[in-house]
C-alpha cells in the first residue's frame, strides 16, 4: 500500500444548528408580526403580506444553506496518484485520479477575493476548495505544493 503524503477533507463552514435556526426565524417572525400589527392599525394592511414573505424567504435561504453545507471534498496524495473525491450536497460521489508528477497548484493571488485554487495538469484544471475562504485556500495551496514536492522526490528516488 502506498504511503499517504497528504490527506485533507474540505468542508464548507457549518450554518446554524436547528435551535439557532428556530431562534432566528422565531425572532424575525415576531418582529414581522409586530410590524404587521402596527401597519394594520395605521391602515396600511397591504404591507403585511410582504412582511410574511420575508420570513418565508429567510426560511428558504437558511434551508438552502444547510443543504449546501453537505458538500465535501477529500484530497489524498501518494507518490503515484492524487485522488480527488467530491461529494455533492445531494450525496452523489465523484472520484478523479491524477498523476501528481505532472500536477501544478495554480493559486495566483491569494489576497484577491474569489481567487480560485486549481490543480493543473496537461492543460486540464480541477478547481478544489471553492467554498473555502481566502486564507483557507492559501493555506491549502501551500500544503499541496509541499506535498507534491515530496511526492515528486519519492518518485525520483525510487
Amino acid at each position: 500500500m502506498d504511503r499517504v503524503l497528504f490527506d485533507a477533507v474540505l468542508e464548507p463552514n457549518r450554518p446554524l444548528g436547528p435551535k439557532g435556526h428556530a431562534l432566528v426565524l422565531g425572532f424575525v417572525a415576531l418582529v414581522s408580526l409586530i410590524a404587521a400589527v402596527v401597519f394594520v392599525l395605521q391602515g396600511a394592511w397591504p404591507v403585511t403580506p410582504f412582511l410574511g414573505a420575508d420570513v418565508v424567504l429567510l426560511a428558504l435561504a437558511m434551508q438552502a444553506s444547510v443543504r449546501a453545507s453537505r458538500k465535501r471534498e477529500r484530497l489524498i496524495l501518494t507518490a503515484e496518484r492524487l485522488l480527488i473525491e467530491r461529494i455533492s450536497a445531494s450525496g452523489a460521489a465523484r472520484r478523479e485520479e491524477l498523476n501528481p508528477y505532472w500536477l501544478r497548484v495554480d493559486h495566483e493571488d491569494p489576497e484577491l477575493m474569489g481567487c480560485e485554487l486549481a490543480l493543473v495538469s496537461r492543460g486540464k484544471r480541477w478547481i478544489v476548495g471553492s467554498f473555502l475562504g481566502a486564507e483557507e485556500r492559501a493555506s491549502l495551496a501551500a500544503a499541496l505544493r509541499r506535498a507534491l514536492s515530496e511526492a515528486r522526490l519519492a518518485v525520483s528516488s525510487a
